[in-house]
C-alpha cells in the first residue's frame, strides 16, 4: 500500500494518530466500519439537515410539582390542602381561568405573553407508576409497561431518521449527567456532549490543528500518485473531509459564541451549547437536555419544596426564555421545537415536611415559533384523583406523536409501537 494511504489510514483510526475526544460527535466524525458498506452502496454524503427543523426536550428529574408550576390560585381545594405552599392571588403570575405561573416564572410569563409557548394540562397515562424508575423508563421509551423494551422514544427516532451506514448521529444528549434512556437506540451510536469547546477531533499526542491535518492527509492519499481510485478510499477520504470540515465549524463558532452568555444557570449554558450546534448545523435533529441532576433530588420536592422548587422554575423559565432568544435573534426559531417533560406531578396535598409526595398527571410546556400559544386541555379536577394525584386526560404519546410526526414529519406510529392522535398546537 502507498506510504501516504496507509498514513491517511492510520490518521482516522481512533487509537493511532487521530481520534475522536472523549465524548466528542459521532455526527462529526464517525468514520468506522459502517462506511464500508456505505461506500460500496454507492451512497452519497449527508453533510447535514440544512433548514430542517429541530426538537429539544428538557427532562425535568425528579416529578415537577405541576399545581405550583400552574397554579390553580383560584379553587378551593388547591387552598385547604397546602396550608404552607400554597401560592396566593397576588403572589401568582395571572394567566386565563383562575390559573397563573409560579412568581419565579416571569421570563416565560413573557414568553406566553408572545404566543410562543403552549401549556398542556393532565398530562400523563393511565396507570402510572410513582416509582422514579419505572415511571421514567416508562416516559423514556413511551412502551409503559414494557419492562423488556431496550431503546427510548428518541433513540428509536434516530434510528428511523438515520440512513443505513451514515456515519452522522440525527440525535445528540447535551448536558453533564450520563446520558438518558431515552436516547438508547438499536443502530445509531447517540453522542453525548458536554461542550462546544470540547474539540470535535483531536489528536493524543496533544498536537495542534487536528482538522486540517486529517484534511490534509485525505487530500493526499486521493492524488493520482498516491494510487487513487478505490471507491471506498475515495468514500473515507469525503467523510473525513467533512468530518473536519464540521470540526472547524464548531471550533470556529466555539471562539466566537460564548457559552457563557445568557442567564447564569447551568441549564441556560447547556442551551446555549445545543444553540451553537443548531447554528453549525451539524446533522442533529433532536437533542436532549436535563435540568433536576439526573439522581435523587431536583423536582423530588418531599421537603421543604418552596424555595427549592421556586429555584428550579426560575433556572427552567429564564434558561428557556433566553434560548428562545438566542434562536429568534439567529433566526432560527420557527425550525425549533422545545418540550419539556418529568416522569410523574405530585400530589395535591402536602406532607408533614413541608413538601409533597409522587403524584400523576402535570402540565408541560411547547414553545417556539410555530406553536399556538395557549392554555390546552382543562385542568384536572382537585376533589376526583388519583391516590392523591392529579387523573390524566392526554396521553404523554400524543404530545410525543405531535413532536414526531407533525413536526418532524417522522412515522410516528413506526416509533411509538401504535398510533395516537396528535394535538393541534402546531
Amino acid at each position: 500500500m502507498n506510504a501516504t494511504r496507509r498514513e491517511f489510514l492510520k490518521a482516522i483510526g481512533a487509537s493511532t494518530v487521530l481520534s475522536l475526544g472523549a465524548g466528542a460527535p459521532a455526527f462529526l466524525g464517525g468514520l468506522g466500519a459502517s462506511l464500508r458498506g456505505r461506500a460500496l452502496a454507492g451512497e452519497s454524503e449527508n453533510t447535514g439537515t440544512g433548514s430542517g427543523r429541530v426538537l429539544v426536550a428538557i427532562q425535568l428529574t425528579g416529578g415537577n410539582d405541576g399545581l405550583n408550576t400552574l397554579v390553580p390560585y383560584e379553587d378551593d381545594a388547591y387552598a385547604r390542602s397546602r396550608p404552607t405552599l400554597r401560592l396566593r392571588s397576588e403572589q401568582v403570575l395571572k394567566l386565563d381561568g383562575g390559573l397563573g405561573l409560579h412568581p419565579e416564572m416571569a421570563a416565560l410569563r413573557k414568553v406566553f405573553d408572545t404566543g410562543r409557548l403552549a401549556i398542556l394540562q393532565g398530562v400523563g397515562h393511565a396507570g402510572s407508576s410513582r416509582d422514579h424508575d419505572i415511571a421514567l423508563r416508562d416516559w423514556h421509551t413511551a412502551r409503559p409497561g414494557d419492562a423488556s423494551c431496550q431503546t427510548g422514544w428518541l433513540g428509536r427516532a434516530a434510528d428511523l431518521a438515520r440512513r443505513p451506514c451514515d456515519p452522522e448521529a440525527p440525535a445528540a444528549f447535551v448536558g453533564p449527567i450520563d446520558q438518558p434512556f431515552a436516547l438508547n437506540a438499536r443502530r445509531t451510536t447517540v453522542p453525548a456532549i458536554r461542550s462546544l469547546r470540547e474539540p470535535a477531533l483531536r489528536a493524543p499526542d496533544g498536537a495542534d490543528g487536528a482538522a486540517d491535518h486529517l484534511a490534509r492527509l485525505s487530500e493526499a492519499a486521493l492524488s493520482p500518485r498516491a494510487g487513487g481510485g478505490s471507491p471506498l478510499l475515495e468514500h473515507l477520504c469525503r467523510s473525513a473531509r467533512a468530518a473536519a470540515e464540521r470540526s472547524r465549524r464548531i471550533e470556529t463558532l466555539a471562539s466566537t459564541y460564548g457559552e457563557q452568555g445568557g442567564a447564569p444557570f447551568p441549564l441556560a449554558r447547556t442551551l446555549r451549547t445545543v444553540t451553537g450546534l443548531i447554528r453549525a448545523d451539524c446533522g442533529v435533529r433532536i437533542y436532549l437536555v436535563e435540568l433536576g441532576g439526573g439522581g435523587i433530588g431536583g423536582f423530588d420536592s418531599h421537603a421543604n419544596q418552596g424555595a427549592n422548587h421556586g429555584a428550579l422554575l426560575r433556572q427552567l423559565s429564564e434558561s428557556m426564555a433566553a434560548f428562545l432568544r438566542d434562536l429568534d435573534r439567529d433566526g432560527l426559531l420557527d425550525r425549533v421545537l422545545l418540550l419539556t417533560f418529568s416522569e410523574f406531578g405530585r400530589t395535591l396535598g402536602e406532607n408533614g415536611r413541608h413538601g409533597t409526595d409522587h403524584g400523576a398527571a402535570a402540565p408541560i410546556f411547547l414553545a417556539g415559533g410555530a406553536v399556538k400559544g395557549g392554555i390546552v386541555g382543562a385542568h384536572p379536577s382537585l376533589t376526583d384523583l388519583d391516590q392523591g394525584g392529579l387523573k390524566s386526560h392526554t396521553d404523554f404519546r400524543r404530545v410525543y406523536a405531535t413532536a414526531l410526526g407533525r413536526w418532524l414529519g417522522y412515522d410516528a406510529r413506526a416509533i411509538l409501537g401504535e398510533a395516537f392522535e396528535p394535538l393541534d398546537v402546531l
